[in-house]
This record gives C-alpha cells, structure tokens and sequence, in this order.
C-alpha cells in the first residue's frame, strides 16, 4: 500500500499538547530544586533554633535532684534564645509558640513539660515547627502547604577543660576520690591573719590561694603575684587548667613547669576587691555599669554566715529561719546585706544584679595535695571541686576568714557548677556543659 501522508491540518495543536507537558515536566522540576530548596532551607534553620533552645534549657538543669524551678528557668531560657534565630531565608524571628520545650529523664522520655517534670529529668528537647510554608511552583501539581520541625536533645555532660578560681582545696591525710573526705553541703573555711607580712606561716583551714602557673603569667592577667589572682578573681578565672597532677611535686625554686603543680599565693592582702565583686561589692559609694561590666557580679549578693542562717551548712538549698536559701536569693536577684559590705564600698542593685548577673559564686576550684606546700614543693591537683562562696571578704581584728560550701566533684552528675567549655569524655574533670545528644 502506498503510504499516505497525513494532512498537515490534522497535526495542528499537537506542538500546544507536547509544550503543555513539557512545561508541566519542567514546573515539577522547578518545584523540586527551588520549594524543596525552600524547604531545606528552613529545616536547617529550625534545627538552628532546636540547637540553641535545648543548649539553654539545659545549662539549667543542674543539682540532684533538679530543683522544680530549675525547669521552669530553662524552658524560659530554652525559648528566649530560641526566637532569637530567625526563619525564611532569614525573613522574621521563630515564635515563641512554635518552640515546644520538655524534659525527661533518658534519651527515650517520657517526655513531659516543665511542670510535669520530676527531679531526675536530666535531658532536655526542643522541638521548633513551622507551618504554612506555600509552595512557589509544586502547587500547581496539587500541593498545598508545608510542615516542617526540627528537633534536638541535650543534657550536662563533664566538659574537657574548665575555668576555676584561684583558690584550692586541701585534701586531708589519707581522704580518696571523689570527696576526699568533704561533705556536701558542709562548710569550710580559709582563715590567715594578714598582719603578717604576706607569710604563708599564719594559713589554717582547709583552702588555700594558689598559683595556677608559677612559672609565668595567666593570658590576659599580667603583672603575676596579686595583681594575677585579683584579675582572675574579676574574670572568668583560670581556664583550660591542667590534668590532675604527679604524686609529688618538685620545689617551688623549679623553673620548669610541671602539668598538674600549682604553687602557692601566700597571704595575699589585696583580693579583698577583686573577690568581693563576685558579690556586687564595688569601692565608693555604690556599682556604675561600667564597674560591673569589668568585674560581673553573681546573680545575687546575698551572703550567709552563722549569724543569718544557723543551720550552718546547706546554704544553697537548705531551709534555716526563714532566711532565702542561695537559690531563692538567686532567682530574686537580692543584693548583698548592708552588714557584709566592708566600709566604704557600696553595691549593686537587684535591677544592675538582672543585668549583670552571672554565675560568679558557683565556681570550680581544684583539690590539692597541700602537704608539699608545708615542705618547700608546689602541690599536686587531684581533681576539681564545686564551691559555694557564702560571703564576702570579712576580717576582724585582722584575722581574715573566707568561707565556702562544699558542693561536691565537679564533674559529677547533678554539680551545680555548670560553666562553658568544650564537651569531654565520661572520664573529663571539667565541670557540666550543655551537650547536644540528639
């Protein structure tokens, strides 16, 4: 049979039919690369959000257990940070309602809200959604709006290295890890009479000023001596401290430095300033902005001696007369009492002390060995403890007297001493750092 060609008016409209396809193919295509770039894009957002609420929400769940208000603080700090990140290729901040903060006590929940959560629930999850996210090109195959969440756990976990305060604390005769023979909760004291002439002879009690590094100045704190442990005092304090040290240490004349050896500050007469600003004690007659911007106080001021709080131990969650406890002197942001301020000084208020305020007087201070002091050699760091300052500075009659609650390891499950630093092992010495876990 011949072949017949067929009429070119009979073709007509089929280019229309092929373009019609062709072009949806290529708004699915489209859809693809640049909604489901959209889409992309927000999810890593979000999981920057997730990531920065359950890092702050954490940094709140310390103590053992962990106080019921503990929780709510950190779903509150959980949140706060977490609508400062912003979503839609950086458009406007995530709300507050889209973040769903809870607590539980494994990796596997239950989960549970503030005021549902229980004492052990050490983890803590963020979970960031955002809805109604149009499509540009996908609806025109039928889709409508999107969903996307983003999740992330975290716990405290013991940090690589730590900052700690120039101060340590001495193990007694034959004491062994983790307490070397502290009780939590007790108090004990560093009494030295600054008469003397800066001689170490006149030291009792169980803590001691030390030096980090005898062998050269701390980064940032020139001048050594005094001038070195007050600026410590002011900072962060000495950070990326050693590993626990040798069973003995060489003299104190040794100018080589040996990790894990710390010597001895003496009587240092001048720290009187620098420690009480940790307390919002500024010289004159009150604390300027700038003042506690140099030396940042600690969320609250409030001290305690024998004389306001007869328990005579538990400060920092205890019950004694009615008197706040740390805790509930933190959350209020109460100034320090007219009566441990030294003369001439004066403090900040609860307004500077919620503006300024950090963690100042829950700090990490190393355990020594401090019978190498008695013969000439530095001491050895067998760990790192968590402290208490309960009050300022306070001499009478000359004899100087700084006291602390003990709090327990620092590294230890629970330690209030939560700080910064970098994540280590299970077998890390630094205090707890929030740790992302999931």
């Amino acid at each position: 049979m011949a072949y017949q060609p067929v009429p070119v008016r009979t073709q007509r409209g089929s280019v229309a039919i092929i373009t019609a396809l062709a072009l949806v193919v290529l708004v699915g295509f489209a859809g693809l690369a640049l909604d489901g770039g959209h889409l992309y894009q927000t999810k890593t957002e979000l999981q920057n959000a997730a990531d920065a609420c359950a890092l702050a929400a954490s940094y709140e769940l310390s103590g053992t257990p962990i106080p019921a208000d503990n929780f709510t603080r950190g779903e509150n700090a959980g949140k706060t940070v977490g609508t400062e990140n912003r979503v839609d290729f950086q458009g406007g901040r995530i709300k507050a309602a889209d973040i769903t903060v809870s607590f539980g006590p494994s990796l596997t929940g239950p989960w549970v809200s503030a005021l549902s959560a229980t004492g052990t629930s050490k983890y803590v999850q963020c979970t960031v959604t955002q809805s109604g996210i149009a499509p540009w090109f996908m609806q025109v195959l039928g889709f409508g709006n999107q969903t996307v969440n983003a999740l992330a756990t975290a716990t405290l976990s013991p940090s690589q290295n730590n900052c700690a305060i120039p101060m340590g604390l001495c193990t007694p005769p034959g004491s062994s890890a983790p307490n070397y023979g502290y009780v939590k909760g007790n108090w004990y004291s560093m009494n030295f009479k600054e008469s003397n002439g800066g001689t170490t002879a006149n030291l009792t009690g169980n803590f001691r000023w030390v030096d980090f590094d005898p062998s050269a100045s701390t980064p940032g704190c020139s001048g050594g001596g005094a001038q070195e442990l007050a600026c410590l005092f002011k900072g962060a304090g000495q950070c990326s401290l050693p590993p626990n040290g040798p069973a003995t240490c060489p003299t104190s004349g040794n100018s080589t430095p040996i990790p894990g050896c710390v010597g001895q500050a003496g009587n240092v007469d001048s720290l009187a300033k620098a420690f009480n600003s940790r307390f919002g004690i500024c010289q004159g007659g009150g604390c300027t902005d700038d003042d506690l911007r140099n030396a940042p106080p600690d969320f609250s001021g409030y001290g305690y001696t024998s004389a306001n709080w007869a328990l005579g131990r538990n400060a920092y969650a205890g019950s004694s007369g009615g008197t706040p406890n740390f805790r509930s002197a933190r959350a209020s942001h109460l100034p320090v009492e007219s009566s441990m301020k030294p003369s001439g000084t004066g403090s900040a208020t609860t307004t500077q002390l919620t503006s300024f305020g950090a963690d100042r007087r829950l700090v990490t201070i190393p355990f020594l060995d401090c019978s190498g002091f008695a013969s000439g050699q530095h001491a050895p760091i067998r760990g790192y403890a968590c402290v208490l300052l309960l009050h300022p500075y306070d001499k009478v009659s000359g004899n100087v007297v700084v006291d602390a609650e003990y709090l327990g390891a620092s590294n230890e499950p629970g330690s209030p001493c939560a700080t910064s630093g970098a994540v280590g092992s299970a077998a890390s010495v630094g205090p707890l750092v929030p740790a992302l876990v999931q």
